[in-house]
């Protein structure tokens, strides 16, 4: 039964929800412009054509209506934090022709992700020299910026820390080399281009390799992602420590 207490009828939860999906619905369509950018500069303009190379969410949110706007609203209003998804197209053709190319294409979007991670590593270091920030008596995800100063540094320093988790768990996950994320597409730059074209191949044959690749990623981001998170919060703030 839904009553006053149930959680999404809590301000401060609709809040903290509708600041996670502004962030993920940035960050995300940053990532798949990123995407889409690297495949225009490397020859493919499937995506430029469809409007992916932009700022914009609205191109992006056209093409994944469900990945980012219906599953990302239902699981913050749910969870409290977004679950979605997105893609940007691409000519496979382009990407047997030059596989190397299409590497750098599936890197750019996470690389797109930790850019935005250096950033708020930048504006908080910036706000502990000014004294405006400070390491808060607790941390975790969407939560390792502390401030007691006035006006608009609250909203900040929460912006800060949501950019800050939520980027690096895109970059972690995006990462892992496995299907059909972007990690294992990246694998190609380490091959040569006739055992990148057979790897591609063999990926693109085998659409149940996608599936079972996000149901093991689901088990194992946590314990790549932790350990990195707690890491770069120790990095933030020498000699505190968490328990």
């Amino acid at each position: 039964m839904i009553g006053p207490d149930t959680p999404f009828m809590d301000s401060a939860f609709l809040v903290q929800g509708l600041l996670y999906y502004l962030v993920f619905l940035f960050s995300t369509t940053l990532h798949e412009a990123a995407h889409a950018w690297a495949a225009m500069r490397g020859g493919d303009l499937t995506a430029y054509h469809g409007g992916q190379v932009s700022l914009d969410p609205r191109p992006h949110i056209q093409r994944e209506p469900i990945g980012m706007v219906v599953l990302p609203l239902i699981s913050t209003l749910s969870s409290g934090w977004p679950m979605g998804f997105a893609s940007a197209p691409y000519d496979p053709r382009w990407a047997m022709r030059y596989p190397r190319r299409a590497a750098w294409m599936a890197v750019a979007g996470p690389a797109a992700n930790l850019a935005l991670v250096i950033l708020a590593v930048v504006v908080i270091k910036v706000g502990v020299l000014a004294g405006v920030f400070y390491p808060p008596p607790s941390a975790n995800f969407g939560r390792i910026v502390g401030t007691d100063a006035a006006g608009l540094w609250p909203g900040v320093a929460a912006l800060t820390s949501v950019v800050l988790s939520m980027n690096l768990l895109l970059f972690c996950l995006n990462m892992l080399p496995l299907p059909p994320l972007d990690g294992s597409a990246a694998i190609v730059l380490l091959m040569k281009d006739s055992t990148a074209n057979r790897y591609q191949e063999f990926l693109w044959g085998s659409p149940m390799f996608g599936m079972i690749g996000m149901l093991v990623a689901w088990q194992v981001t946590g314990e790549v992602f932790w350990p990195v998170f707690w890491m770069l919060v120790s990095l933030l703030y020498p000699g505190t420590s968490y328990g």
